[in-house]
Protein backbone atom coordinates (compact mmCIF):
# COMPACT_ATOMS: atom_id res chain seq x y z
CA UNK A 1 0.00 0.00 0.00
CA UNK A 2 1.42 3.45 -1.05
CA UNK A 3 1.57 6.17 1.86
CA UNK A 4 -0.04 9.02 1.17
CA UNK A 5 2.63 11.35 2.67
CA UNK A 6 5.01 10.15 0.31
CA UNK A 7 3.10 9.72 -2.62
CA UNK A 8 2.85 13.31 -2.20
CA UNK A 9 6.11 14.62 -1.45
CA UNK A 10 7.40 12.26 -4.94
CA UNK A 11 4.36 13.49 -6.98
CA UNK A 12 4.97 17.57 -5.77
CA UNK A 13 8.78 16.86 -6.66
CA UNK A 14 8.16 15.30 -10.43
CA UNK A 15 5.61 18.48 -10.38
CA UNK A 16 8.57 20.19 -9.79
CA UNK A 17 11.09 18.73 -12.35
CA UNK A 18 8.43 19.06 -15.37
CA UNK A 19 7.59 22.45 -14.27
CA UNK A 20 11.42 23.17 -14.54
CA UNK A 21 11.89 21.01 -17.79
CA UNK A 22 8.94 22.98 -19.67
CA UNK A 23 10.63 26.61 -18.32
CA UNK A 24 13.53 25.42 -20.03
CA UNK A 25 12.39 24.40 -23.32
CA UNK A 26 10.43 27.50 -23.42
CA UNK A 27 13.95 29.29 -22.32
CA UNK A 28 15.08 27.45 -25.75
CA UNK A 29 12.76 27.96 -28.16
CA UNK A 30 13.46 30.78 -31.16
CA UNK A 31 10.66 33.01 -30.03
CA UNK A 32 11.94 35.28 -32.39
CA UNK A 33 14.05 36.24 -35.29
CA UNK A 34 16.21 39.37 -33.89
CA UNK A 35 17.58 39.49 -30.28
CA UNK A 36 15.45 40.66 -27.15
CA UNK A 37 15.54 43.84 -26.27
CA UNK A 38 14.03 43.31 -22.59
CA UNK A 39 14.99 40.51 -21.03
CA UNK A 40 12.34 37.98 -19.38
CA UNK A 41 12.07 37.27 -15.93
CA UNK A 42 13.86 34.05 -14.35
CA UNK A 43 10.76 32.13 -13.72
CA UNK A 44 12.78 28.93 -12.38
CA UNK A 45 14.70 31.25 -10.14
CA UNK A 46 10.92 32.51 -9.08
CA UNK A 47 9.59 28.92 -8.67
CA UNK A 48 12.68 27.70 -6.91
CA UNK A 49 12.21 30.40 -4.30
CA UNK A 50 8.42 29.89 -3.86
CA UNK A 51 8.65 26.62 -3.53
CA UNK A 52 11.10 26.60 -1.00
CA UNK A 53 9.85 28.90 0.93
CA UNK A 54 6.01 27.05 1.01
CA UNK A 55 7.27 23.96 1.20
CA UNK A 56 11.12 22.95 1.79
CA UNK A 57 10.41 19.47 2.00
CA UNK A 58 9.59 19.19 -1.42
CA UNK A 59 12.79 20.32 -2.69
CA UNK A 60 15.39 18.44 -1.82
CA UNK A 61 19.09 20.54 -2.30
CA UNK A 62 20.48 17.76 -4.50
CA UNK A 63 16.91 18.16 -7.17
CA UNK A 64 17.44 22.24 -7.04
CA UNK A 65 21.06 22.03 -7.95
CA UNK A 66 20.37 19.11 -10.63
CA UNK A 67 17.66 20.90 -12.54
CA UNK A 68 19.90 24.56 -11.81
CA UNK A 69 22.96 22.90 -13.14
CA UNK A 70 21.06 21.30 -16.60
CA UNK A 71 20.17 24.64 -17.14
CA UNK A 72 23.45 26.33 -16.61
CA UNK A 73 24.63 23.90 -19.68
CA UNK A 74 21.65 24.63 -21.51
CA UNK A 75 21.91 28.65 -21.15
CA UNK A 76 25.63 28.21 -21.58
CA UNK A 77 26.51 29.72 -18.53
CA UNK A 78 29.45 29.34 -16.57
CA UNK A 79 28.78 25.13 -15.68
CA UNK A 80 28.26 25.75 -11.56
CA UNK A 81 28.12 29.42 -10.30
CA UNK A 82 24.86 30.25 -11.10
CA UNK A 83 23.43 26.60 -9.30
CA UNK A 84 25.60 27.33 -6.43
CA UNK A 85 24.38 31.23 -5.81
CA UNK A 86 20.83 29.58 -6.09
CA UNK A 87 21.50 27.04 -3.50
CA UNK A 88 23.22 29.59 -0.86
CA UNK A 89 20.17 31.45 -1.40
CA UNK A 90 17.67 28.53 -1.16
CA UNK A 91 19.53 27.34 1.89
CA UNK A 92 19.62 30.96 3.50
CA UNK A 93 15.27 30.34 3.22
CA UNK A 94 15.45 26.80 3.94
CA UNK A 95 16.90 27.57 7.33
CA UNK A 96 14.87 30.39 7.67
CA UNK A 97 11.55 28.52 7.10
CA UNK A 98 10.20 29.02 10.87
CA UNK A 99 10.47 32.57 10.63
CA UNK A 100 9.05 32.96 7.54
CA UNK A 101 6.36 30.83 8.44
CA UNK A 102 4.39 33.45 9.81
CA UNK A 103 5.23 36.34 7.30
CA UNK A 104 2.79 38.72 5.56
CA UNK A 105 3.15 38.17 1.68
CA UNK A 106 4.95 41.72 1.09
CA UNK A 107 7.59 40.88 3.57
CA UNK A 108 8.13 37.27 1.75
CA UNK A 109 8.17 39.20 -1.37
CA UNK A 110 11.38 42.05 -0.20
CA UNK A 111 13.11 38.83 1.19
CA UNK A 112 12.88 37.25 -2.15
CA UNK A 113 13.92 40.32 -3.95
CA UNK A 114 16.96 40.72 -1.61
CA UNK A 115 17.83 36.93 -2.44
CA UNK A 116 17.37 37.89 -5.80
CA UNK A 117 19.32 41.06 -5.81
CA UNK A 118 21.57 39.41 -3.73
CA UNK A 119 22.42 36.36 -5.98
CA UNK A 120 22.82 38.96 -9.14
CA UNK A 121 25.49 40.84 -7.30
CA UNK A 122 27.47 37.51 -6.38
CA UNK A 123 27.37 35.96 -10.06
CA UNK A 124 28.16 39.53 -11.75
CA UNK A 125 31.43 39.76 -8.68
CA UNK A 126 32.74 36.43 -9.90
CA UNK A 127 32.71 37.16 -13.05
CA UNK A 128 34.51 40.54 -12.02
CA UNK A 129 37.32 38.53 -10.07
CA UNK A 130 37.48 36.21 -12.93
CA UNK A 131 37.73 39.30 -15.93
CA UNK A 132 34.90 37.64 -17.96
CA UNK A 133 33.02 39.14 -20.43
CA UNK A 134 29.55 39.52 -19.36
CA UNK A 135 25.94 41.46 -20.25
CA UNK A 136 25.51 45.01 -19.41
CA UNK A 137 24.87 45.46 -15.83
CA UNK A 138 21.58 47.34 -16.85
CA UNK A 139 20.16 44.12 -18.85
CA UNK A 140 20.94 41.78 -15.51
CA UNK A 141 19.08 44.38 -13.27
CA UNK A 142 15.78 44.62 -15.70
CA UNK A 143 15.74 40.83 -15.68
CA UNK A 144 16.16 40.98 -12.15
CA UNK A 145 13.26 43.43 -11.71
CA UNK A 146 11.07 41.34 -13.87
CA UNK A 147 11.96 38.39 -12.34
CA UNK A 148 11.06 40.03 -8.73
CA UNK A 149 7.72 41.40 -10.09
CA UNK A 150 6.45 38.11 -11.72
CA UNK A 151 7.05 36.45 -7.99
CA UNK A 152 3.65 36.96 -7.36
CA UNK A 153 2.58 35.38 -10.22
CA UNK A 154 4.29 32.13 -9.28
CA UNK A 155 3.19 32.00 -5.87
CA UNK A 156 -0.08 32.75 -6.83
CA UNK A 157 0.08 29.64 -9.48
CA UNK A 158 1.77 27.60 -7.01
CA UNK A 159 -1.20 28.22 -4.72
CA UNK A 160 -4.24 27.78 -6.34
CA UNK A 161 -3.46 25.87 -9.58
CA UNK A 162 -1.07 22.89 -7.59
CA UNK A 163 -2.34 23.81 -3.90
CA UNK A 164 1.12 24.74 -2.49
CA UNK A 165 0.50 26.25 0.58
CA UNK A 166 2.77 26.84 3.54
CA UNK A 167 2.70 24.29 6.14
CA UNK A 168 0.69 24.37 9.43
CA UNK A 169 2.31 25.18 12.95
CA UNK A 170 3.16 21.25 14.19
CA UNK A 171 2.43 19.84 10.63
CA UNK A 172 5.10 16.63 9.93
CA UNK A 173 6.59 15.75 6.30
CA UNK A 174 6.62 12.34 4.96
CA UNK A 175 9.10 11.35 6.71
CA UNK A 176 7.24 11.95 10.20
CA UNK A 177 9.43 15.36 11.17
CA UNK A 178 8.32 18.43 12.60
CA UNK A 179 7.76 21.21 9.48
Amino acid sequence: MVDPLRFTLWLYRGLFLALSLGLLFLNLLPLGSLARTLPGPDLLLCLVLAWVLRRPDYLPVLLICVVVLVEDFLLMRPPGLWAGLVILGTEFLRARVDLTRELIFIAEWALVALIMVAVLLGYRLVFLVAFLQQPTFGFALLQTLWSILCYPLVVAVSRFVFHLRKPAMGEVDAYGRRL
